[in-house]
């Protein structure tokens, strides 16, 4: 069975320093290139703003009663050939998450 090869200390440590040093590099170069452009906003469909809406003002409501702070609040929309507006209600309300 051969014998494995024996790397000195030097080598281990040079090898160390090289491998931070280019990630230091990396890091560097990823923190001064420029932010991507924002994403222009969608529009939004008349009746998920007024989903987005409604939506808000029972917010304010439950704000008001005190019932916003400490539970769930939750929110169901029903009507039939009712347009999927969560895409719009988690970007309203989600923020830069």
């Amino acid at each position: 069975m051969p014998k494995p090869l024996r790397i000195s200390r030097r080598t281990w440590v040079g090898a160390w320093a090289a491998l931070c040093a280019a990630g230091i590099a990396a890091t560097a170069a990823l923190n001064a290139s420029p932010a991507p452009d924002p994403q222009p906003e969608k529009p939004v469909s008349a009746e998920c703003a007024e989903y987005v809406a409604e939506v808000e003002a029972q917010l304010a409501k439950a704000k008001e009663e005190g019932n916003a702070d400490d539970g769930v609040l939750a929110f169901a929309r029903t009507g039939v050939g009712a347009e999927d507006c969560s895409d719009e209600v988690l970007d309203h309300f989600g923020g830069d998450r």
